[in-house]
C-alpha cells in the first residue's frame, strides 16, 4: 500500500501538516537559522544570569562553524552552558569509538567546535557531556540536577530515528516515548544511509552500536527543533508531518511535543517534479 503524502508536492505538504513546518531557501539558511537560535538562547540566559542547556547532534552539523563565528564576533560568554551530545559511536565492545577515528561524535566536537572557540569563551570540559555507555542513566540525572534541557537540536533520520532512537515495531508509541539513554544496535537501513554520507557506501565498516540520548530526554526537552536538508528528507519529512503517531517512525511521536520545530530547504519542500 502507498502511502498518499509521500507524493504531496509542495502546496499540499505545507497546508495541513501536523507539526510546524518552516520553508527556507537553502542549506545555509537553515543553518545559520540554527546557529543563531543557539546563540540567541544562550544570550537570554546569560543576561538572566541562567544556565543554557542543550542537546547538540552531529548530524546535522553545518549550523557549528556560524555558531562558532557568532561566539567568537560577538564575545558571547559558554561559561554557564552545558552541551548535551546526543549520541556516539561505539566499538563491538561497547566502548566509545577512539576520539581518533574520522567517525567519532566526539572527535568532531572537539576539532570542529571547542578548539575553534576563543577559550575566554568556552564552557568548562566537563559542561561537554556525552552519555557514557557504562552509566547510560548519568544523561538523565545531570539533566535533572541541571533543571532541564532548553533546546534539543538534531536531524531526522531515514527511518524516523531522532538520535539514535530506532524505529521499533515491538513498542507503542507511549513505551518508545519513555526510552531512556542507552547502548543498542544500529539498524541497518541507518547504517547504509550513513556509510553513503561518511564513508563512501562502505557499510561493513560502520559501527553496529551506540549510545544514545534517549527519547524521554529529547520529548521532555522545553523546545525541539529540527533540520532537514537531504534530497532523501523528502519523504522523510512528510512522513513526520503526515504519519500516524508511532514507534515505526519515530519522529513521529514529536507532533505530540508543546514547542517544535521543522525546518526544512525549499528543495525538500518540493518533488522533483516541481523543482
Amino acid at each position: 500500500m502507498r502511502h498518499a503524502y509521500y507524493y504531496y508536492g509542495k502546496e499540499e505538504f505545507l497546508r495541513k501538516p501536523k507539526l510546524p513546518v518552516v520553508v527556507m531557501g537553502n542549506n545555509d539558511e537553515v543553518f545559520r537559522a540554527i546557529a543563531e537560535e543557539m546563540a540567541q538562547e544562550i544570550r537570554q540566559k546569560n543576561a538572566l544570569g541562567e544556565k543554557t542547556v542543550l542537546i547538540c547532534p552531529v548530524g546535522p552539523v553545518g549550523q557549528y562553524p556560524y555558531f562558532v563565528e557568532l561566539v567568537n564576533a560577538e564575545g558571547i560568554s559558554l561559561k554557564n552552558v552545558w552541551f548535551l551530545n546526543m549520541d556516539e559511536y561505539l566499538t563491538d565492545e561497547k566502548e566509545w569509538i577512539p576520539e581518533e577515528d574520522s567517525l567519532s561524535f566526539r572527535g568532531f566536537m572537539n576539532r570542529t567546535v571547542y578548539s575553534k572557540i576563543c577559550p575566554d569563551l568556552l564552557m568548562p570540559e566537563e559542561q561537554r557531556v556525552f552519555p557514557d555507555p557504562h552509566r547510560p542513566e548519568a544523561m538523565e540525572e545531570l539533566i535533572a540536577e541541571l533543571g532541564g534541557v532548553d533546546i534539543c537540536f538534531g536531524g531526522i533520520g531515514i527511518n524516523g530515528h531522532l538520535a539514535f532512537n530506532e524505529a521499533d515495531d515491538n513498542l507503542s508509541a507511549e513505551a518508545f516515548c519513555n526510552l531512556r539513554t542507552r547502548v543498542l544496535e544500529i539498524s541497518r537501513e541507518t547504517r547504509t544511509a550513513n556509510a553513503i554520507g561518511d564513508l563512501n557506501g562502505a557499510v561493513d565498516d560502520m559501527p553496529r552500536f551506540a549510545v544514545t540520548i534517549g527519547m524521554r530526554e529529547i520529548f521532555h526537552a522545553r523546545k525541539v527543533r529540527l533540520g532537514c536538508f537531504r534530497d532523501w528528507h523528502r519523504s522523510v519529512v512528510r512522513h513526520a508531518a503526515y504519519g500516524e503517531i508511532s514507534a515505526h517512525f519515530p519522529v513521529t511521536l514529536m507532533q505530540n511535543h508543546p514547542d517544535v520545530l521543522l525546518r526544512i530547504t525549499e528543495a525538500v519542500a518540493k518533488l522533483p517534479d516541481e523543482m
